[in-house]
C-alpha cells in the first residue's frame, strides 16, 4: 500500500504530464504484478465497490469517522462540506498511529481485506474499516479511503497510463489500449497478458481503440483545399464498432461495453458480413420510412433493455450508419488512407445490401463556404454538424489533432437562473462548481439542466464565494442559493423526456457566460425551451 500511496501523492501534486508519466513508469516497473494490475484498474476508473458490492456507504464513513475521532456528526458533515471530498475529509479528521504498521501490499488490502467485506453486516464492516484507519499513516490512509469512496481522481488519463506501460514494456500503445477494452480481471496473469509483446488469441476478440475527432475551433479554410477532405454528417447516436470474427458478431460501444443482445436486428444483419470484418460507425434509432434519425432519447430506451421485446423492437428500430472499415478478411486496414478505406467500406455494404447497416453518406460541397451553408441545416436533418476527415489519413487511436475534426453547429442557448450548487471533484473538490439551473414556468423556477464547466478560474472563485454567502438552504452536500444570478447556457439539442420534471432533457449543457447584466425576472421561460424539443 505504501508504494501505491506514494504514487497517488506524487500524481496528485504534480502538474507536469512528463513527471506524471515518469512516476507511473517507475511504479509499474517496481510494483509486484498483482499490485500493478489493481493500480491500473483504479487509475483507469475502476472501483472496488458499487452496485451489489457494498463496503462502506458515504453516511457510514462519516458516522464511523466521527466515532473514531470523537467528533459530533454535525462537525463531520460541516468539515465534509468545506473540504468537498469525503476521502480527504475522513483522512484529515483522524490521527496517525503512534507507530506505522507493517506494509501490506495493495492487492492484499483489496482482495483479502476489503472485497470479503462486501455486503457484510454493518458492525463487521465498521470494525474492519476503523481498524485499518488506526493502523495507517496519512498517505496510506488517504489512499485507503479513496479505495472506499471510488474517487481516485489525480489528473491522469487512461491514455497517459497506457503511454507509461508502452514505454516500460516496449509493447505498442495501440495493442495495450486494445487489450484494455472491455471487462478484465486485475491480477498478475492479466498483467502479464497485457504486456506480452506477442499477439495472443484474446486480441482477436477485442475492438480496436477508437479514433476520436477534435473540435474545429479555427476557420475551416485553415485546413487547406476542401478536396483534400472527406465530409460526412456528424450523427448523434452511440459510437460503436461492429465486429464479425470467427463466426460470431460483437457490438462494442466507445464506452468499452459489449452491447450483445440489446440490438438483435443489428447482430442478425451483421451475420451476413464477411468473416474478419470490423466496421466503425454510429448506432441510431431510425425508422425505415424516416429521412432522419429519431432523437437520442428514443435510443436511450433501447440501451436500457438488455433483451428487448417485440414491441420495443417495433417501436424503436435501430440501424448502424457505418463510416469506416478497420478490418476486412482479417486484415488490419487502419494504415490505409481514409479515402481507400471508405471505398472498400462502400463495396462491403453494397454487397451486404441491408438497410440495418448503411453507409454514412458523403457530403460533397464545392467550397468551404458551401459546406458552412450545409452545416447550418444540421438540426433540421437531425445531426450535430459535419465531420471533416483528411482523405489521406490513417485510422489512429485516441484523440489525435489534425486528421479528424468535428465541426458542430453553434449551440442553442437559454438564459437560466442558478438554483443549486454542489462541490466539484478532484482539484475542484473545495469549490462549488456543479450547478443546477432553472427556467420560469407559471411563476416559479423549474430545474432544467446541470452544468459543470464553462467558467474560467477567476469566475469560479468569484461564484464560489457568492454561493457560500448566499446559501438559503442545505440538502447534504447540495446548497440552495438565492435565485438571482443568471447564466447563459449552451447545449446541443432538446429532447422530450418523461424522466425530468420539466418534461425535457438538454444534451451536453455548459455555461457560456455569467449574465451580470440581466435580472432573474428576465430569464427565459420553460415554454421557449420546450418549443425547441424534438
Amino acid at each position: 500500500m505504501r508504494r501505491f500511496a506514494a504514487l497517488y501523492r506524487e500524481l496528485d501534486r504534480s502538474t507536469a504530464t512528463g513527471d506524471k508519466r515518469a512516476a507511473l513508469v517507475a511504479y509499474f516497473r517496481d510494483a509486484p504484478p498483482a499490485d500493478a494490475a489493481w493500480a491500473l484498474h483504479l487509475l483507469s476508473g475502476g472501483k472496488i465497490s458499487g452496485a451489489g458490492r457494498k463496503i462502506a456507504a458515504s453516511g457510514e464513513l462519516r458516522a464511523w469517522a466521527g466515532e473514531v475521532a470523537g467528533l459530533p456528526g454535525w462537525l463531520v458533515d460541516d468539515s465534509y462540506a468545506q473540504v468537498g471530498d469525503l476521502a480527504e475529509t475522513v483522512t484529515l479528521l483522524l490521527d496517525d498511529p503512534p507507530d506505522a504498521g507493517a506494509d501490506v501490499p495493495l492487492s492484499e488490502w483489496i482482495e483479502r481485506r476489503l472485497l470479503p467485506l462486501a455486503n457484510a453486516a454493518p458492525e463487521v464492516r465498521r470494525a474492519a474499516v476503523t481498524a485499518a484507519w488506526r493502523s495507517l499513516c496519512f498517505d496510506e490512509r488517504l489512499a485507503f479511503n479513496k479505495l472506499l469512496t471510488g474517487s481516485l481522481r489525480v489528473g491522469v488519463s487512461q491514455r497517459l497510463v497506457q503511454q507509461a506501460l508502452a514505454e516500460l514494456s516496449g509493447v505498442d500503445i495501440a495493442r495495450i489500449a486494445q487489450r484494455m477494452l472491455g471487462a478484465w480481471t486485475p491480477d498478475a496473469d492479466w498483467m502479464a497478458h497485457l504486456l506480452d509483446p506477442e499477439e495472443r488469441p484474446g486480441d482477436r476478440q477485442q475492438p480496436y481503440p477508437f479514433f476520436l475527432a477534435s473540435p474545429l475551433e479555427a476557420a475551416p479554410e485553415s485546413l487547406g483545399p476542401i478536396d483534400e477532405w472527406l465530409l460526412e454528417w456528424k450523427w448523434d447516436g452511440i459510437r460503436v464498432q461492429l465486429i464479425r470474427r470467427d463466426g460470431g458478431v460483437a457490438l462494442w460501444s466507445r464506452g468499452e461495453e459489449r452491447l450483445d443482445g440489446r440490438f438483435p436486428e443489428i447482430e442478425q444483419a451483421a451475420a451476413a458480413l464477411p468473416d474478419g470484418t470490423v466496421l466503425d460507425g454510429e448506432l441510431l434509432a431510425w425508422r425505415d420510412d424516416g429521412d432522419a434519425p429519431l432523437p437520442f432519447t428514443a435510443l436511450q430506451t433501447r440501451i436500457q433493455r438488455r433483451k428487448p421485446g417485440a414491441r420495443t423492437l417495433a417501436d424503436t428500430p435501430v440501424r448502424v450508419v457505418a463510416y469506416d472499415l478497420l478490418e476486412l478478411g482479417g486484415q488490419d486496414l487502419r494504415g490505409l488512407p481514409q479515402l481507400e478505406r471508405r471505398a472498400r467500406l462502400g463495396q462491403v455494404l453494397a454487397a451486404l445490401d441491408d438497410p440495418r447497416i448503411a453507409l454514412s453518406p458523403r457530403v460533397q460541397p464545392a467550397s468551404w463556404e458551401h459546406a458552412a451553408g450545409l452545416r447550418s441545416q444540421s438540426r433540421e436533418r437531425g445531426v450535430e454538424g459535419l465531420m471533416l476527415k483528411r482523405a489521406g489519413a490513417a485510422y489512429q487511436s485516441g484523440r489525435r489533432r489534425g486528421d479528424w475534426w468535428k465541426w458542430k453547429v453553434d449551440p442553442l442557448t437559454i438564459d437560466a437562473v442558478l438554483l443549486y450548487a454542489q462541490a466539484g471533484h478532484g482539484r475542484r473538490s473545495t469549490l462549488f462548481t456543479d450547478c443546477t439551473f432553472g427556467l420560469w414556468h407559471e411563476g416559479a423556477l423549474v430545474p432544467v439542466a446541470k452544468a459543470y464547466s464553462g467558467l474560467d478560474d477567476a469566475e469560479i472563485l468569484k461564484l464560489d464565494r457568492w454561493i457560500r454567502a448566499h446559501t438559503i438552504e442545505r440538502f447534504g452536500p447540495v446548497r440552495a442559493v438565492e435565485p438571482v444570478q443568471v447564466f447563459e447556457l449552451g447545449f446541443e439539442a432538446v429532447n422530450r423526456s418523461r424522466r425530468h420534471k420539466s418534461g425535457i432533457a438538454v444534451r451536453f449543457p455548459r455555461i457560456l457566460r455569467w449574465r451580470h447584466d440581466k435580472p432573474a425576472a428576465e430569464a427565459d421561460v420553460l415554454a421557449a425551451l420546450q418549443a425547441l424539443a424534438r
